[in-house]
């Protein structure tokens, strides 16, 4: 059963069966994490996720701040967002005008989770401030593994770096000082570019003949 709250902070326990990912999460982070293989990493509690297209959740990068958690998944992008935020999305799609459209943009929010990307190298996972590689090797991760494009940092709550509704923004990339990433910019650029790939997607298909 998934945990319904955050796993404690707890020593390491020489006698425990060693697995680095999970301690990573659960020590270094402290966010729930359930053991396995995969580790998976429990949404709704410290944050939600917001699922898209990696081609449409590229263009949604500059609404966030540096330490906003995103990661690929395949062809899926994630972004850590605040908790609660999957119980708004609905209607703020609805508040945008996006509500009457199928688009490709989901959330996972209370009792659900994701596959938790290994923690990253040291010094060498790319951030949103510098230039992002954009080959396909970088769009899917390696081999279609879940990878972190920006990685949470250990000994930095992940709360105020996360996009919310009551986000004032600031800044060019609607964070840092001035607050929170703001949510409502963040979707209504990813429900944007999901509707652009739902377009060419369909137009790329061939006409049926009767």
């Amino acid at each position: 059963m998934v945990p319904t709250v955050p796993l404690p902070r707890r020593p390491f326990d020489p006698g425990d069966p060693i697995d680095p990912v999970h301690q990573w999460y659960e020590n270094e982070l402290e966010w729930a994490a359930v053991p396995g293989s995969p580790v998976r990493l429990v949404t709704g509690l410290r944050f939600d996720v917001l699922e898209v297209p990696a081609e449409a959740g590229f263009a949604a990068l500059r609404h966030l701040g540096p330490a906003s958690p995103v990661a690929l998944h395949g062809e899926r992008m994630r972004l850590l967002v605040a908790a609660g935020s999957a119980e708004e999305l609905p209607g703020l799609l609805d508040w945008l005008e996006w509500g009457a459209l199928a688009l490709d943009l989901t959330a996972i929010g209370a009792g659900g989770s994701i596959e938790a990307p290994p923690p990253p190298d040291p010094g060498v996972a790319p951030g949103l401030g510098a230039p992002v590689p954009s080959g396909p090797e970088t769009r899917r991760g390696p081999r279609g593994a879940a990878h972190w494009l920006q990685p949470p940092e250990p000994g930095r709550e992940v709360e105020p770096a996360l996009p919310t509704l009551s986000a004032l923004g600031g800044g060019a990339a609607g964070g840092g000082v001035g607050g929170a990433p703001d949510l409502v910019r963040l979707v209504q650029t990813m429900a944007t570019q999901c509707h652009r790939v739902r377009l060419r997607r369909a137009c790329a298909q061939p006409l049926a003949v009767s």
